[in-house]
């Protein structure tokens, strides 16, 4: 009896937490939509720090209410895992985009976080199975068919190239980093803790690089500004963060980051329907590809 009660609770657990990667799908990739509401309307680290701020400003007083507990001893390597996901990936993919980088091409350049992942997967421990390296292979061409036509990078600059590089080292590292030397910790302070460090990293290169002052007079803020503002600190900064994390505690680092393969996919999805952007039969395939090679990175044999 008490072995059929565990099963079910298993499985009951199981069903709750299986479309947690599906959510996280749609609210990371709604981060390109984003982009593209809101950086017209205000510089990039400038965004950057008014979401992180506006983050922390609903988030202290609920930690303090609910009175989470603190992490002990493990404070700085949290704090590096933060600036490494969080600054160092929005940093890049943001300026980027700002500087011109097609958003499809920024989704690909990030898109190869799997494949780095699986590299050095070994290093934390982890294998990477035969079937797996062939569902990565799978999902680095679907992406590629998806952005394919988007590809242009007559025109492109090198900074904006370098930019999604950084992203894609910072997150790939900061994922792994997380993964072996802070996995547990409470979500609410230690998403405190990554947002207090990212904040204290942009600020300063904010002021600096595009005058950032107390008036934010760069800021045009229009409803759109206000919406894209809105959307990434209650669903990107928060509800996409707090199910990577949780993806990330319950599954080995390689399994999570495949998921990043169904961005750039869902994302022109997204951009069809919203901005009329339209795909072809290339870029089906390509989706169908990338969902496949999820699929065979994620499933775990029995």
């Amino acid at each position: 009896m008490p072995n059929s009660t565990k099963a079910a609770a298993t499985a009951q657990h199981a069903t709750f937490l299986s479309p947690l990667p599906l959510f996280f799908v749609l609210l990371w990739s709604s981060g390109f939509i984003v982009a593209k509401f809101g950086l017209p309307y205000a510089p990039p680290l400038t965004f950057l720090v008014m979401r992180f701020a506006g983050v922390l400003l609903l988030l202290v007083p609920a930690v303090l209410l609910l009175k989470a507990p603190w992490p002990h001893g493990r404070i700085w390597q949290i704090a590096l895992a933060g600036l490494l996901v969080q600054a160092g990936y929005l940093i890049g993919v943001w300026c980027a985009i700002k500087l011109g980088m097609p958003a499809g091409l920024t989704a690909l350049i990030v898109g190869m976080q799997p494949i780095l992942t699986a590299f050095a997967a070994p290093l934390i421990g982890e294998k990477v199975r035969p079937r797996q390296w062939l569902g990565l292979l799978f999902g680095i061409v679907g992406v590629g068919l998806v952005v394919a036509a988007k590809i242009k990078l007559a025109g492109l600059s090198t900074e904006a190239i370098l930019l999604c590089m950084f992203a894609l080292l910072s997150i790939t590292v900061g994922t792994l980093y997380q993964k072996r030397h802070c996995p547990q910790f409470d979500l609410r302070t230690g998403t405190v803790i990554q947002f207090a460090a990212s904040l204290v990293v942009v600020l300063p290169l904010a002021i600096i690089f595009e005058g950032l002052g107390a008036d934010f007079a760069a800021v045009q803020w229009t409803p759109r500004f206000i919406g894209a503002l809105l959307w990434s600190v209650l669903g990107l900064s928060i509800g996409a963060i707090f199910l990577l994390f949780a993806l990330i505690r319950r599954s080995d680092a390689t399994q999570v980051t495949s998921l990043l393969y169904l961005t750039p996919p869902t994302t022109a999805i997204m951009a069809w329907l919203m901005f009329g952007e339209a795909f072809n039969a290339l870029g089906i395939l390509g989706m169908v590809l990338a969902v496949t090679g999820v699929v065979f990175v994620v499933k775990k044999t029995k």
